[in-house]
């Protein structure tokens, strides 16, 4: 299969990506989960609580809600082309983020807490508007899911993100094994297995004193890892499609 020079750089980048992801936990690896665990145990058990809600009704949303559809066209073009869209509305949202992480970070505990589902909402908006520039059919409930994946693979632990990404690979195949009905999807462990990992760095907003500086630097750098999670998400599944049927994958999974 001919692929053009953009795309053979890309698929460089995402061999390297893929590697990553398959990487076992590290000891660096292994000391951030165990100061991510102490901030979580420094967050007051209702916070907790308000998050856990907070995600679980996101998690609703995603599957069954309207509000996350996004008017972009559909029509597939190159990779370049699309990436080029894909990149400029990641680092809008990156701007968008980080300014309104500035204003509630200086607003203190309270309002620090309550953003955090604004943010998680512009985290997913920018996924479905990924997602759509990559020719996905945001309506359909299985790409909603493959949406959640990625969420979940951006943010969390290396451990989990092996698991996570194993779920993802040759997603083509694996999705036509989902339930048609959407309430058979077993959402509840997802929930719970994501509530485990999920933006523990942000959660360091929520203590008292740190400030809006945190807000500023840490949205910023959970969008733009969430928007490089998408795009290679988003370029295996264009390899993988352009792989002759019983091939192996384009892109080998491991070095």
């Amino acid at each position: 299969m001919h692929f053009s020079t953009y795309e053979e750089n890309t698929r460089l980048e995402l061999l390297k990506w893929q590697h990553k992801m398959q990487k076992r936990p590290n000891f660096v690896d292994r000391t951030s989960k165990a100061v991510q665990d102490k901030i979580n145990n420094i967050i007051p058990d209702k916070v907790h609580q308000a998050i856990t809600a907070t995600i679980k009704q996101m998690i609703r949303a995603v599957l069954t809600g309207a509000e996350f559809t996004t008017g972009i066209p559909r029509e597939r073009h190159s990779l370049e082309e699309i990436e080029t869209e894909v990149k400029k509305r990641i680092e809008f949202y990156k701007k968008a983020s980080a300014a309104e992480g500035g204003i509630t970070g200086a607003g203190g505990f309270l309002l620090a807490l309550a953003e955090f589902p604004i943010l998680i909402g512009i985290k997913l908006k920018l996924l479905f508007e990924i997602a759509a520039l990559y020719g996905r059919p945001v309506n359909d409930y299985k790409e909603r899911l493959f949406i959640l994946h990625v969420f979940q693979l951006a943010f969390s632990s290396q451990k989990q993100r092996q698991h996570v990404f194993s779920q993802m690979q040759d997603w083509q195949v694996k999705s036509q094994f989902l339930p048609d009905d959407i309430h058979q999807f077993d959402w509840k462990t997802f929930q719970q297995e994501y509530r485990d990992y999920i933006d523990l760095a942000k959660m360091a907003q929520l203590i008292p004193g740190i400030g809006a500086a945190v807000g500023v630097i840490v949205n910023y750098r959970l969008l733009d890892k969430l928007g490089k999670t998408a795009m290679n998400a988003y370029r295996m599944r264009w390899f993988e499609e352009r792989s002759l049927p019983g091939a192996k994958p384009a892109i080998p999974l491991s070095i």
